[in-house]
């Protein structure tokens, strides 16, 4: 019996020592940790993607730096001027990941005659996957009531198409864009998507639009090394069409 007290009370003492040795040493370590600050930037309003980002648009503050990013951005000169990736709200932190020192409809810079930027309809909500098709997307094109026997067709031309743009119809990028017709802050709805695309693919497009109802469908969205995977199975396609004309323009 003594020798289990003794043992009791060994443990206690242990337990005793433990808890001065967490209470006198680690914790004052985790509080300095925790009350530990830091300058960073954050937006005083919301910004969406692609606007221009300017002084009124964000502030510095003093944060606890206790498990902050490594890359968070703590100079308004890193930020001021620079355009929105996404979406941001008020009160988010700037990453470098989220800004972009090119204005987002730098695409046009991409066009070198090779391919080519060009704009269809959206002629209902639907048709446009109800207005959620954003820049960087990878797009099969269908057209419905097509032609005098108004068909539905699904032409391999149009298999893998990336969106470049998404348009309202007062020609701001739909998620810049409110609707002017209220006070509310509803944005308008994208009514034109612009696409990058082939020559011919951009003339079976301007048949299509004349002659039809376009509807897209997402296939991708993601990383730009995946979505140009899609791109070069469509440019693989008409690598195979132009093959034979080749072959018999050498015979």
């Amino acid at each position: 019996m003594k020798a289990f007290l003794r043992k009791r009370t060994t443990v206690g003492m242990a337990c005793i020592v433990l808890s001065l040795i967490l209470t006198l040493g680690i914790a004052p370590l985790l509080n300095r940790a925790n009350s530990e600050q830091t300058t960073i930037v954050r937006l005083s309003q919301d910004v969406a993607k692609g606007a221009l980002i300017t002084k009124s648009d964000v502030e510095t503050v003093r944060v606890g730096a206790y498990n902050l990013p490594s890359t968070i951005l703590s100079s308004l000169d890193s930020v001021v001027n620079q355009y929105a990736t996404v979406d941001m709200k008020q009160g988010d932190y700037l990453l470098p990941a989220k800004l972009s020192s090119v204005p987002l409809d730098a695409y046009l810079s991409r066009l070198d005659g090779t391919k080519q930027a060009i704009s269809v309809t959206i002629k209902n909500l639907a048709a446009g996957l109800s207005g959620k098709l954003q820049a960087g997307d990878i797009v099969t094109l269908i057209a419905s009531d097509y032609g005098e026997l108004r068909t539905t067709t699904s032409p391999p031309e149009l298999q893998y198409v990336e969106v470049l743009a998404t348009t309202t119809s007062s020609g701001l990028e739909a998620k810049q864009a409110k609707d002017p017709s209220t006070d509310t802050d509803e944005q308008e709805l994208p009514s034109t998507l612009t696409l990058l695309v082939m020559p011919q693919q951009a003339t079976l497009l301007a048949d299509l639009e004349n002659k039809s109802k376009l509807h897209a469908a997402l296939v991708f969205r993601g990383d730009t090394a995946t979505a140009l995977t899609f791109i070069d199975k469509q440019d693989a396609y008409f690598a195979e069409l132009s093959a034979p004309k080749e072959e018999s323009i050498h015979e």
